[in-house]
């Protein structure tokens, strides 16, 4: 360990120092634009190994939190933030180089390139559902990047958030990394300051608050929100794949995760097939009865009474207009737990359809034609990702080409999450910008345009004025063609 976080240990971070510690950090930003990659290298290769140390603290963070399977812990949180560790440190250095590209006649002898610097002092709003995954993950594309970053995870998974605390001292000084534990005055305090960039993780009507405070001080963002993703099947589908698929990720941190299906279209001659399928295996996964669910170590638990409320409130309205339960409907305020419900015959007025689930319910609606299933995805806002399930490529090809979403996954659920070269992020309601591997990296960084002009015989030279000789004349017309 370095000296500076050993002194770092010593001087822990105080709460409401804000200021205090932006300013250090907005004086060290330049030192850390100058690491080298292996030095960035080390900081990541510092936290990786203090997570996978930390282990089963953060495990027994997360199941006072969420009541999170040690399972599922590896899976969506500590496994995926250190596989971004070590995807970042396997290409940082080819990330980093300058890319050479081509420069117009124009300039002819001069040669151009794209070098990648660190925008400077970033702030990083991470939200409850995955506090490690979703605050730690934009963390390594920021160090990567050669930024000093505040972190503010969110109250509401007060174990995960001192936890994460913990870690941060162990492995920054706070001249680099700071985290700030509290509340959202906590978040609009940092807000107010004059970060270079800000991104932030949460519901789109939050985002845009950030958005707004970020343009008082001209801050770059990214916004990763959520949205309601759509799961098209059509008539070729595998029901068994599509069923297994949905009932898994639907219940996955009780449906507290942004790419979570939130809804299910289905053809009219399939329905009955589906909602059976996806109600097996519930509970072939998690148990046959809904005691057995309740009991079941793999059941996320929702994050709070209030979260409780608003979902409950969601299944209540869609039943109390009509809706029939296929599947579960039980609550329990205490546990804050709701049985992972399948809601079959939703009318149209139900609330259900008009804002992000967040939570185990799966209302499951028919369509007579793929152009009736396109029409109704279209009608909501961009949804974070789309799911279709088919084994035609045409109706595939079709519904990627006529739709329009954050990402796309054919066959499967959330899985593009994993993929670490592909861009992770929403558009307009369900987000700005991207993230994951070099997306991650590019969204912490800027692209300087560096052009270096000959020094003998610069074409530029004939471009001075005044502009009426006869040569300048001649430049003008092939201006005209090649500019």
């Amino acid at each position: 360990m370095t000296e500076a976080v050993d002194s770092m240990i010593d001087q822990p971070v105080q709460a409401g120092n804000y200021q205090e510690i932006f300013n250090r950090q907005l004086k060290h930003q330049y030192v850390l634009a100058r690491t080298s990659a292996d030095e960035r290298i080390e900081k990541l290769q510092r936290l990786h190994d203090t997570l996978l140390r930390r282990r089963q603290e953060i495990e027994a963070a997360l199941w006072q939190d969420l009541h999170k399977s040690p399972t599922e812990t590896v899976i969506t949180e500590v496994g995926f933030v250190c596989g971004e560790i070590r995807h970042t440190i396997q290409r940082l250095r080819s990330w980093m180089s300058p890319k050479k590209v081509s420069t117009p006649l124009v300039t002819f002898g001069a040669s151009s390139e794209i070098r990648y610097e660190p925008k400077g002092v970033c702030l990083i709003l991470s939200p409850w559902n995955f506090p490690f995954n979703l605050t730690f993950n934009p963390l390594v594309a920021a160090v990567a990047a050669g930024n000093c970053v505040i972190l503010k995870p969110s109250e509401f998974a007060p174990a995960s958030a001192a936890m994460m605390q913990k870690i941060v001292q162990e492995c920054f000084p706070p001249e680099e990394v700071s985290l700030f534990e509290g509340d959202a005055t906590v978040a609009q305090t940092l807000l107010k300051l004059p970060f270079h960039h800000i991104f932030f993780t949460g519901s789109p009507q939050i985002g845009k608050s950030v958005m707004q405070a970020a343009a008082q001080h001209l801050a770059s963002v990214t916004l990763e929100l959520g949205g309601k993703s759509p799961v098209i099947i059509d008539a070729s589908a595998d029901l068994d794949v599509a069923a297994a698929k949905v009932a898994w990720v639907k219940c996955m941190n009780a449906g507290q995760l942004c790419t979570a299906p939130d809804y299910v279209l289905v053809p009219e001659a399939l329905h009955d097939q589906f909602v059976e399928k996806v109600s097996g295996y519930v509970k072939q996964f998690y148990g046959e009865t809904t005691d057995a669910r309740r009991q079941s170590p793999d059941l996320c638990r929702l994050i709070h009474e209030r979260h409780f409320d608003r979902v409950k409130s969601l299944l209540d309205d869609a039943v109390q207009r009509g809706a029939t339960v296929a599947l579960g409907g039980k609550t329990s305020r205490e546990e804050r737990f709701i049985d992972p419900t399948v809601l079959t015959n939703v009318p149209d007025s139900a609330q259900i359809w008009e804002e992000e689930i967040f939570g185990p319910l799966l209302p499951v609606r028919t369509y007579q034609t793929l152009d009736e299933a396109i029409a109704y995805v279209n009608s909501k806002p961009k949804p974070l990702a789309l799911y279709i399930f088919s084994s035609k490529n045409k109706s595939t090809e079709t519904l990627i080409r006529e739709t329009r979403s954050g990402a796309v996954t054919v066959n499967d659920c959330s899985t593009h999450f994993y993929n670490l070269e592909l861009p992770f992020g929403g558009a307009n309601n369900s987000g700005i910008g991207s993230c994951h591997g070099e997306f991650g990296f590019l969204a912490f960084s800027h692209a300087r345009g560096v052009l270096r002009q000959a020094r003998l015989f610069p074409t530029t030279n004939l471009l001075l004025p005044p502009y009426g000789s006869r040569l300048a004349k001649v430049v003008l017309e092939a201006l005209a063609k090649w500019l």
